[in-house]
């Protein structure tokens, strides 16, 4: 997995892209949220769902299907955050799948069960240039955890901060 800090990334990238007039600071608090929900499956671990199991880590709270699941929830909640409920939709979309691609760019684990719950075969993408992180937090402020956090910087951090600073190129243009 990425650290939870990277996933952050995404949806505030979105944000600087969109602009606040399409994506409110409420709709932003949602996509963090979504951002970074689906490592709630990481409980599971001290309840003793296996890491392999569909409900496992990386396993249905990552999938594309939870994604679009979340989204459309969340684009339920759009009117009391003052944004558009389809702006909604696909911001917290964006946000929840990033969640799972990301992490199937790691190097480490067991995959991603991108289709849960149709499927519980687990995937990586091609290119596995992330770092995998530790999923004791304590090890983050380590020599490997600055080594996982270089990577994502490297991998997730200047991709979003490239699409931010274009977003907000292409608003300024507009304007």
């Amino acid at each position: 997995m990425a650290t939870p800090l990277s996933h952050l990334a995404v949806p505030l990238a979105l944000t600087a892209a969109l602009g606040t007039d399409s994506v409110p600071p409420g709709l932003m608090a949602l996509a963090l949220v979504c951002a970074v929900l689906p490592d709630i499956d990481a409980l599971g671990l001290w309840l003793g769902i296996p890491y392999e199991h569909p409900f496992g880590h990386r396993g249905f709270t990552h999938s594309l299907p939870f994604a679009v699941a979340l989204a459309g929830a969340g684009a339920l909640l759009a009117p009391s955050v003052g944004a558009d409920a389809s702006i909604a939709f696909w911001v917290l979309l964006a946000s929840a799948a990033s969640h799972g691609l990301i992490d199937a760019l790691t190097n480490g684990g067991l995959g991603i069960a991108l289709f849960s719950p149709f499927s519980s075969r687990r995937y990586f993408l091609p290119w596995r240039v992330i770092e995998v992180s530790p999923l004791r937090p304590a090890v983050l402020f380590s020599r490997r955890g600055l080594h996982v956090l270089r990577s994502e910087m490297r991998w997730v951090w200047a991709p979003c901060l490239v699409l931010a600073l274009a977003g907000l190129a292409l608003r300024g243009l507009a304007d």
